[in-house]
């Protein structure tokens, strides 16, 4: 049966081995985007306080005097008083051709950071005690976003067919650490032990068996959770999936309600929502505010509890008109199926549980790379044993007497 399961677990690896290589070292690299960002460029998120904070209307104000031609759409302003302050735009895309060359070619050539062919999407990262301007931040334009787009699309585009290579792979992989830990499992004791620890003393060929084996073991809980978590992004069935094994509805719990227009109305200014949503909602990291998107629309506030996972946000909804909150979406009013899949990416990328399961992520990933490389070896140590035993064969025979 062994033989079974170890011919599976060959050519399954085999076949998508590069590519498993791939996603585990991008991976590795993803774990601590965050604080590598935050490390190589610390003035783009850290403001020394000087004075008083100016107020959120002032420094939209500045931001939009330097780009009077993009539209505001989110303004982030943080607790933490070091923090900048982030606010997200649409720019239009100047390198692309006007409307009129596009019509006549029955295209639109976009270059945006997410749908909607809106336009490229940006982060002006401000001060908020001198309304400097830090940095007009696109994502698409860091290494980061290449190693994600790597990671994620083989640098393919989010439709092309390196997202379905990556999630072929991935699922291929799930069955790989099967029968691997089905291969590791001993029949005696004394292989327990030596399957539980690497003898460091021994020939290289040994040391890259344990390295595969021993260390295949214990990582393989971990790489079959980041990988099982992956699938998310690369099936639209899996999503369904996980919907129809929680009895849950994909869709919100409620549409967000509309703001009363009235053609005398004003609109409220961010600085005055922004006011009304610190004094209302305490104890928080941040306040994200979006803002209407026509006359009808609402502020939606979104906020994190301070105490609470990254991904346990409340959404508020604020009439653009009177201010007043005339909605809410929290986390604990999403169904069991939302909560679900809203803890998929903290547990796929190791900030579940902050720095301690980071780390477990960034060693099991970088591991997780070296497996492909290990087992090839083994297996071409494999085949070459093979081939001189039938060489040591044919010459016994070719030497023994007529």
């Amino acid at each position: 049966m062994k033989i079974f399961f170890r011919t599976i677990h060959l050519y399954l690896s085999l076949a998508a081995g590069i590519v498993i290589l791939i996603v585990c070292l991008t991976g590795a690299i993803l774990v601590f985007e965050k604080e590598l960002q935050e490390m190589t460029s610390p003035d783009r998120y850290y403001a020394e306080p000087t004075g008083q904070r100016l107020s959120a209307d002032i420094l939209l104000e500045k931001v939009k005097a330097q780009y009077p031609d993009a539209k505001v759409t989110t303004y982030k302003a943080y607790t933490d008083p070091n923090r900048t302050v982030e606010i997200n735009i649409t720019e239009k895309d100047k390198s692309s051709k006007d409307e009129s060359d596009k019509a006549s070619k029955g295209a639109k050539e976009v270059k945006g950071e997410g749908k909607g062919g809106e336009g490229v999407r940006k982060i002006a990262f401000v001060n908020p005690y001198s309304g400097s301007l830090v940095e007009l931040y696109s994502y698409r334009e860091t290494f980061f976003y290449k190693v994600f787009a790597l990671h994620r699309w083989l640098l393919g585009k989010n439709d092309g067919p390196g997202k379905y290579i990556v999630g072929i792979s991935t699922l291929i992989f799930l069955f790989i650490l099967i029968t691997g830990v089905i291969l590791w499992w001993p029949k005696t004791r004394k292989i327990l032990t030596q399957r539980l620890k690497i003898k460091w003393d021994g020939s290289w060929k040994r040391l890259n068996h344990d390295f595969h084996i021993v260390l295949g073991f214990y990582t393989a809980i971990f790489l079959f959770i980041f990988a099982f978590t992956g699938l998310a992004w690369s099936f639209q069935w899996f999503n369904k999936g996980i919907y129809t094994v929680t009895r849950s509805e994909m869709a919100p719990p409620a549409e967000p309600p509309v703001s009363a227009y009235s053609e005398t109305a004003k609109p409220l200014n961010v600085g005055a929502v922004l006011s009304k949503a610190s004094s209302d909602i305490k104890s928080v990291l941040y306040y994200n505010i979006s803002l209407p998107k026509d006359s009808t629309g609402v502020f939606a506030v979104t906020v994190l509890p301070e105490t609470a996972p990254e991904m346990a946000s409340n959404t508020y909804y604020l009439d653009q008109y009177s201010g007043q909150v005339i909605g809410a979406l929290m986390f604990s009013d999403k169904n069991l199926g939302q909560r679900v899949r809203s803890t998929f990416k903290p547990v796929h990328t190791g900030s579940i549980f902050g720095v301690y399961s980071k780390v477990i992520a960034f060693i099991t990933c970088l591991l997780g790379a070296t497996f492909p490389v290990t087992g090839t070896i083994m297996w071409i140590a494999r085949l070459n044993k093979k081939r001189r035993k039938e060489k040591s064969s044919i010459r016994a025979i070719s030497e023994q007497p007529v």
